[in-house]
């Protein structure tokens, strides 16, 4: 059976874009990393569902609004570039809160104000402003779906943290007529309501962003000693090349002043024959 090979064109490309999507889920997130969108994050990731909707619902305008942003990235002004990039996500948030309230109204009560304040999120803005409006339409579409789910993954579980402490449940959330999650034993008797309130909220946040950091250090600290570790056996095969050359150069050299020696003393042989030729 014949093997297929990628050329190396396709998969740098897609290694570009793979990037572009990791980005927003790791290196950037915006909660984590960024610090930006604060205000949904601490009030609605109260629960993992109503972290999750939010969550989807911003990745839905982030996906969008970088497409259309990119679209018209060469024909919006400078001058009104702000206000244009407000009415394009305005436009991409109306829509996605017709659709909550139409099909999941549960969701849309529990998000409340903080849907339509999806408008005027930083972190939408931020990406508006900072990929879409410079790079490609792919590009930006990949870019706002890494930020979407980096944000959607941190509100989940920051939900899901605060859930399980503040009220013993997991995933509880209804979806049309349909009523799902889980209640933990008896964990609803034992639960501190602390961590759904504004103060478990920054509490919580606060703790996972001190174990992703150290997580992040510790790593980083492996990186670096694995990278020392790869730089001095690098330098040790330099350094023994350098002195086997170096070696074999001295024994050149050797092997040449030998020979040179000889076809001298050939040479002094053959004038001293030939002086004794003559006497004669």
């Amino acid at each position: 059976m014949r093997k297929t090979v990628m050329p190396q064109e396709l998969r740098v490309s897609l290694r570009g874009k793979s990037k572009i999507v990791a980005n927003g889920i790791l290196a950037s997130n915006p909660v984590f990393r960024l610090v930006l969108g604060m205000c949904p994050t601490l009030a609605i990731s109260t629960s993992a569902f109503n972290g999750l909707g939010m969550g989807l619902a911003a990745t839905v305008v982030l996906v969008c609004s970088n497409a259309l942003v990119s679209l018209l990235r060469k024909v919006i002004p400078d001058k009104v570039r702000i206000p244009a990039y407000v009415l394009i996500i305005a436009t991409f948030v109306t829509l996605v809160e017709m659709l909550l309230r139409k099909f999941v109204p549960a969701l849309y009560d529990a998000l409340g104000i903080y849907l339509p304040l999806i408008v005027v999120n930083c972190i939408i803005l931020a990406r508006a402003e900072a990929f879409a409006s410079t790079n490609k339409v792919g590009d930006s579409v990949l870019d706002g779906l890494g930020m979407g789910l980096g944000f959607t993954l941190a509100l989940v579980l920051l939900g899901v943290i605060r859930e399980f402490l503040g009220s013993g449940t997991f995933f509880t959330g209804t979806f049309g007529d349909a009523e799902f999650g889980v209640v933990i034993g008896s964990m609803p008797d034992y639960a501190m309501s602390v961590f759904v309130l504004p103060a478990g909220g920054f509490l919580t946040l606060g703790l996972v962003m001190a174990a992703i950091n150290a997580i992040s250090d510790k790593a980083a600290k492996k990186r670096d000693e694995r990278h020392e570790e790869e730089g001095k056996i690098i330098d040790e095969r330099v350094r023994e090349h350098v002195e086997n050359e170096l070696a074999n150069a001295a024994e050149y050299a050797e092997q040449a002043v030998e020979h040179a020696g000889t076809a001298h003393s050939s040479a002094a042989a053959g004038v001293n024959g030939a002086e004794k030729e003559e006497d004669k």
